[in-house]
């Protein structure tokens, strides 16, 4: 009883923090402006990164800039975001096989009794059919947690686990942690629009256009960066929002470095292990 209601609150705290992640999402768009200010302005940094974008123009009917991307960059965007229109379907085959594919990496020496089975509750899910959790990230957020069993097996055995650090007694459900993982770095990088309209959409985009699996790789070093902060700000499962908060500005920050030309330099690229 105790697991059920333990359940029902997390979800009900993941709920609520999807709309304040909207919410937030204005907030974002300020502090994106202020560092866009410095851009236009005359900092040169970020171009030394490769970006072709090198002028924001503004839509009459938004008031955000937007950056011109290279023939290159467009057809990557549109492939990502073709992966983000799918939305997780039981009756394709190659969802349950992905779903399979996830059991077998999370838990090699227990045999799966089927698609809708309480055992999904020991991966996290809120119920025993984890199709009904994938509506906030859709087929992708299934590929990529997927992505980071199979690159880094490690780093996903300890998250799931609960391995390292002093645990909470409420800690949060894996899956469903995943799952939000995928829809807030949607969100950040603003991956719904033509084009970017903020700088931090605009360099995950260079990165993009040199690496195929650039939003996987950083759904894996997100979602150990969050684990990170959670463990550093002693959190419980009530402090989940104010932790992903956390995560997404040095996320944020890190992407902003002057130094990073790839993903694998982003500090907490460290804290990953296969």
């Amino acid at each position: 009883m105790a697991g059920v209601f333990f359940l029902f609150a997390f979800s009900l705290s993941l709920f609520l923090s999807l709309l304040l992640l909207l919410a937030d999402e204005v907030n974002h768009l300020l502090e994106s402006f202020v560092v866009l200010a410095e851009v236009v302005a005359g900092s040169t940094a970020w171009l030394g990164r490769g970006l072709s974008c090198v002028c924001a123009q503004r839509r009459e009917s938004d008031t955000r800039p937007s950056f011109d991307l290279t023939p290159s960059q467009e057809e990557c965007l549109q492939r990502l975001q073709n992966r983000i229109d799918i939305a997780y379907d039981s009756s394709i085959p190659e969802h349950q096989e992905a779903l399979r594919a996830l059991w077998n990496a999370a838990f090699p020496e227990e045999e799966l009794r089927g698609l809708i089975s309480e055992q999904w509750k020991e991966m996290g899910w809120q119920g025993k059919d984890p199709s009904t959790d994938f509506r906030g990230g859709g087929f992708i957020s299934l590929e990529n947690l997927l992505f980071f069993a199979r690159n880094f097996p490690k780093s996903f055995q300890d998250l799931l686990w609960k391995q390292e650090g002093d645990r909470s007694v409420w800690e949060y459900p894996f899956a469903v942690a995943g799952v939000n993982i995928t829809f807030m770095l949607i969100q950040m990088l603003d991956l719904e629009a033509v084009k970017p309209r903020t700088i931090i959409g605009a360099i995950f985009l260079k990165f993009l256009s040199e690496n195929e699996s650039a939003f996987d790789l950083l759904y894996c070093i997100t979602f150990k960066l969050m684990d990170h902060q959670w463990l550093s700000m002693r959190a419980s499962y009530m402090d989940f929002n104010t932790v992903m908060k956390a995560t997404r500005r040095q996320l944020e920050r890190e992407l902003l470095l002057e130094d990073i030309t790839r993903l694998e330099d982003l500090p907490s690229y460290g804290l990953l292990t296969r």
